[in-house]
């Protein structure tokens, strides 16, 4: 269950909500984010009882709603400055007549000549600023007639012990006409003027955490273009429903998930998956909510709508994400519970120790107040939420979602990464290798006798086949007499031959054992009976593997492949991928012992696709699904891999550190800002070096505590930008091409370039005349030109 809470202004306010909430009977877990307002219960209470407890506790809740895209940071920061502003205005005033003629002798309007009338006026302005600035004290007095104490209550304390004390001495001048009263009114104002400051530099922090889910919240289409009775109408997003048929123009976005049943365009789903090349689709291709058409025309069948939707998906889990907690926070949580109980005791002893020390009241109430005004609960609550939250955002840009918190902490803690080998390390689909023609016959004339024959097999390596032919525009007419040969291989007659298809025991040629020990399947091929070549086939690695091997052993991570395939292929795709420690010939269960009895060494994450990877998934510290992957593999995983390929495991892992690293700083300075600035509030320091800290310095510190932890964790947004500079500046590469006139000349060209080792992807457009690859690697502009030209058209 998922709930909003109002009115928490601190750690200590966070800590009264968990506790009040797990003694409800039924509730077994509760997790609450001081960062969102947000809270995950879980348990069989009902939801009537959990609120109750929230309201019972002091604060406000209810059941959490579709997010806005104005978010209740953003609104907060709006209240907060415009009270800002009026306080401002009244405490320039009041810091002219009380410091500025006091101390500088600057003129003032002659009825204020008096201390008494001096003290009234300032009585008078700072009563405006505190009563512009009521909250902390309706917050603070009100959580502590519940008996839990919160920032807000030192505030107010410490803030209304100075008004009070100065109403005495104002008192004290008007009875026996004191000439030379010390008055405390302008400190009064300046605490909550000061902690006004720090909310809105908080609040404004706050929000740039919270940019990332709002950006992709603002990302929703608000309406759909339908086909209706031959013509287009346009319709709320919301009233989309599962089967309509929706339009979309270039510029436009998508508005749910569906399939293209006309038209095609080229899709920018940076949004949704973090790649910046736009994806082209075609009839029966499918497309996603939220990403854009940048150019061409689609009508497409709705699939899934609203919060069925992928994208809605990633919000929700980006937001849950951030809702939960890391397991890092137990300590921050622990102390923020006592703290402010901990801080009224400490306040309460100075001020006794310094009257018993045979100081004034005056001075021994401002020591009081200091150590009030200058603790701060709330850098030790945000420590971890404001880190998670930016985290979580950048690994969404990136295309990497974590689960939860806890899940984006253990990610950065793994030292071993058992990857699957099908799907994961490798494509998951067999594509040809090697074209080795015998003597004397071409490339062209073995494909074309091999596709006549493989076109009426549905078996995964003719597919293969066909796939290679086509690719090199090969075609030719039926085959007649066609008959499989179970085990070993095909036959049938072609142009009045006999031409067979298979394995060495079917077709007499070479033994294909070198090719074999690559990992790769051997089909060879004759032609009444005389060999004319061989076409190796092989499920290939993926393009970016190797490059995540050796990127996750830099970082000391231990890397072992599992997969149910023989040993000999295992090990040859091993090789490629630069893995030694290989596990083959695995069923799913033993995937899953394998992974136990590789946590006897670390923690580990297994990477996997597949139904048959999702007990090892569970049985991981950690489980990462690609996002190609099957829905029971990514309901099984973690964290979740929107973009194909592996790259992102290390990237994840280095995200995982980053924000592990960022937590502790936060901790650290919380810590330590709290440990040296309460002694000094409390005049520890005065007898050894004559260091005194006044209420209003204090306040200004702790004003800036929590905006500083904030900021340091909006640094991980570096991450993001330094990651997609490097793809950009290094990873692509345009060609202007002549020739193409056609949407069947753009996949002749495709398939040449991606058929390159070294292209992840191309995306080509006859309209433009261009092919803009993306690589995962160096490569001659002349082996791009060659590859295009071999296809009939010319690279300008």
């Amino acid at each position: 269950m998922d709930f909003q809470v109002t009115g928490m202004t601190c750690a200590a306010c966070s800590a009264r909500v968990e506790r009040a909430v797990s003694a409800v009977q039924g509730v077994q877990a509760c997790a609450v984010n001081l960062l969102t307002g947000q809270m995950q219960v879980q348990g069989t209470a009902s939801e009537d009882d959990v609120i109750a407890a929230v309201e019972q506790a002091g604060y406000g809740a209810s059941t959490r709603q579709k997010p806005q895209k104005q978010s209740a940071t953003s609104k907060e920061t709006e209240r907060i400055t415009g009270r800002l502003i009026a306080s401002l205005v009244l405490l320039a005033v009041l810091m002219y007549v009380s410091m500025g003629h006091t101390m500088w002798g600057l003129p003032v309007p002659y009825f204020l000549g008096t201390a008494a009338t001096a003290g009234l006026f300032e009585l008078l302005v700072s009563a405006a600023i505190l009563i512009l600035n009521r909250r902390f004290f309706v917050s603070g007095f009100r959580a502590l007639v519940h008996r839990a104490p919160n920032m807000d209550t030192l505030v107010a304390l410490g803030s209304g012990a100075a008004f009070v004390y100065s109403v005495c001495v104002l008192f004290s001048v008007l009875l026996r006409a004191d000439t030379a009263p010390h008055f405390y009114f302008e400190s009064a104002a300046m605490i909550v003027t000061l902690i006004t400051v720090g909310k809105l530099l908080e609040a404004h922090s706050k929000g740039k955490t919270t940019d990332a889910l709002q950006s992709l919240i603002a990302l929703r289409p608000q309406t759909a273009t339908l086909w209706r009775d031959g013509r287009e109408v346009s319709v709320p997003v919301d009233s989309l429903q599962t089967g309509d048929i929706f339009c979309v123009r270039a510029g436009e976005r998508i508005p749910a998930d569906g399939i293209v049943v006309e038209g095609s365009g080229a899709l920018d789903e940076s949004a949704l998956t973090g790649e910046s090349l736009p994806v082209d689709k075609q009839t029966g291709d499918s497309v996603s909510a939220a990403t854009v058409n940048l150019s061409g025309y689609l009508r497409c069948e709705s699939v899934r709508v609203g919060e069925e939707t992928t994208f809605s998906a990633i919000i929700r889990m980006v937001q849950d994400a951030s809702a939960s907690k890391a397991p890092i926070a137990r300590i921050a949580d622990k102390v923020s519970g006592v703290f402010v109980p901990i801080v009224l005791a400490i306040a309460v002893i100075t001020i006794a120790v310094w009257l018993f020390a045979g100081r004034e009241i005056g001075f021994a109430l401002a020591r009081g107040i200091s150590v009030l005004v200058i603790s701060c609960p709330c850098a030790l609550g945000l420590a971890t939420p404001v880190a998670i939250m930016v985290g979580n955002g950048v690994g969404a840009r990136q295309g990497t979602l974590f689960k939860t918190a806890q899940a984006l902490e253990m990610t950065g803690r793994t030292q071993i990464v058992a990857l699957d080998k099908t799907g994961t390390l490798t494509r998951g689909a067999p594509r040809v290798t090697d074209l080795l023609p015998a003597d004397g016959v071409s490339e062209t004339q073995l494909l074309t006798y091999a596709f006549a024959l493989e076109q009426k097999s549905e078996h995964p390596l003719s597919k293969a086949v066909l796939e290679a032919a086509s690719e090199y525009g090969v075609t030719a007419e039926p085959v007649t007499e066609f008959e499989t040969i179970a085990g070993r291989g095909l036959r049938g007659t072609f142009r009045g031959k006999t031409i067979c298809g298979g394995n060495s025991a079917f077709v007499d040629g070479p033994t294909g054992e070198t090719i074999t020990e690559q990992g790769k399947t051997p089909l060879l091929f004759s032609v009444d009976g005389e060999y004319i070549g061989m076409i190796a086939v092989a499920d290939a690695l993926r393009s970016d593997s190797a490059e995540a091997v050796e990127k996750l052993q830099k970082m000391g991570v231990r890397v072992a492949m599992l997969t149910g395939d023989n040993k000999r292929t295992a090990e040859a795709i091993a090789r490629q991928a630069g893995i030694e420690e290989v596990y083959a010939d695995l069923l799913p269960g033993s995937k899953e012992q394998i992974v136990r009895s590789l946590q006897k060494d670390g923690r580990v994450a297994m990477v996997g696709d597949g139904i048959n990877d999702a007990p090892a998934l569970t049985a991981a510290d950690i489980g990462i699904a690609v996002g190609a992957g099957t829905d029971v593999a990514m309901d099984a995983a973690d964290v979740v891999l929107i973009r194909d390929g592996l790259r992102q495991v290390p990237e994840a892992i280095h995200l995982s550190r980053a924000v592990l690293r960022n937590i502790r700083e936060n901790l650290f300075w919380a810590f330590v800002y709290n440990c040296i600035g309460i002694p000094l509030a409390a005049g520890v320091f005065i007898p050894l070096f004559g260091w005194e800290l006044q209420p209003m310095f204090g306040a200004a510190a702790m004003s800036l505590s929590s905006f500083c932890v904030v900021m340091n964790a909006l640094r991980l947004n570096r991450l993001a930008k330094r990651n997609t500079i490097k793809e950009r500046e290094t990873m692509t590469k345009t060609l202007k091409i002549e020739g193409m006139m056609c949407a069947h000349c753009e996949a002749h060209v495709r398939k040449a370039l991606e058929a390159l080792a070294q292209v992840d992807t191309a995306q080509v457009s006859h309209e433009s005349g261009t092919a803009v690859v993306k690589l995962n690697e160096a490569v001659d502009d002349a082996v791009l030109k060659n590859a295009v030209q071999a296809q009939g058209y010319k690279v300008l």
